[in-house]
């Protein structure tokens, strides 16, 4: 019996593309068992996940865009504002429960902007949701007058963080928006809509899906889900800032390829961008607290954001190779 090894090794690179996140995941948590620093405890695993709650729910949110073959870069700014705009009306009086709802509407309403620019007017979802993300700063910087706002409300200080079941309260609403676009994106005809139309548009188009309501909805979706970790983060340090989300988008959006919603379109899952947002935390979370011989090694920052950056650059030429070899076997 003789053994095909070009065969063998295509099917093995193939199924590592696949498996690139939870891969991440085992590299990662294998070199810290040459740390000192004991991370596998409970209370670390907690801090862990409030620390990557708010970027996982943005995440499923955006996981709905790639999937319908778009992208979203104004999530960061969408987060920003509507912590923002919480804590100014909670400030200017408005009863906490309102001000949360409203900012949440916000981003559901700039969802629906992004959704209108991009599907009915058939813009580069790229260069419009940039532009939207840059707006939008601006506006932060106009209600901020650049400076960080607060408040004393104790109601909207404890959404997150206060405890659910013994769990911190923003790991539970993370794990309520997964589940919810879980089983959206799963177990909905909407869903499998999304997958077609990412698969192939016009094929998707002539089997009588609506397409344009499809990824206009998409991107409403993609907006409430930014618009809720915002109000979450400013919740949880108590302050709102034009500061927050600078970063976010870019690292979201890749986070959703590592964890394997590609953005060719129809391929993916929100597990597989929680995943993906869990590699990226992960990382950054080791090589804070890694340790030899009990002394904590002070990685530099700027060889952290060195390892993001090689990170990411494999992760997407590893996207662009399984893209590749897909059309090859079509």
């Amino acid at each position: 019996m003789t053994i095909d090894t070009q065969s063998l090794g295509k099917k093995t690179i193939r199924i590592l593309s696949k498996q690139k996140a939870l891969i991440a995941v085992a590299v990662i948590l294998i070199a810290m068992l040459f740390s000192s620093s004991n991370i596998f405890t409970w209370n670390h695993l907690k801090a862990f996940l409030v620390g990557a709650s708010s970027d996982m729910i943005i995440a499923f949110g955006v996981t709905f865009a790639v999937i319908c073959r778009a992208c979203d870069l104004s999530v960061g700014s969408v987060m920003c504002l509507s912590g923002i705009l919480s804590i100014h009306m909670i400030n200017i009086g408005i009863p906490t429960p309102l001000a949360v709802l409203i900012a949440i509407l916000s981003g559901t309403v700039i969802g629906f902007i992004n959704g209108f620019l991009v599907v009915q007017q058939k813009t580069e979802a790229f260069i419009i949701t940039l532009g939207m993300g840059l707006l939008l700063k601006g506006v932060c910087l106009y209600i901020t007058n650049a400076r960080p706002i607060t408040t004393q409300d104790p109601l909207f200080n404890s959404i997150s963080n206060s405890t659910i079941l013994g769990l911190p309260s923003i790991i539970v609403y993370m794990l309520i928006v997964g589940v919810i676009t879980y089983c959206l994106l799963r177990y909905t005809s909407f869903g499998r809509n999304c997958y077609a139309l990412g698969g192939d548009y016009e094929v998707a188009e002539y089997s009588g899906i609506n397409v344009i309501r499809t990824k206009w909805v998409a991107f409403v979706i993609t907006g409430t889900c930014a618009a809720i970790a915002g109000v979450l983060l400013s919740s949880r340090f108590n302050t709102g800032s034009a500061i927050y989300g600078d970063l976010t988008p870019l690292l979201v959006n890749c986070s959703v390829v590592i964890g394997g919603t590609s953005f060719a379109g129809g391929i993916g899952g929100v597990v597989q961008s929680g995943l993906g947002v869990a590699v990226m935390h992960m990382l950054r979370y080791c090589m804070r607290m890694f340790r030899i011989d009990g002394v904590l090694v002070n990685i530099n920052q700027y060889v952290q954001t060195l390892v993001f950056g090689l990170v990411i650059v494999c992760i997407i030429a590893m996207d662009c190779y399984a893209i590749k070899r897909k059309k090859e076997d079509v």
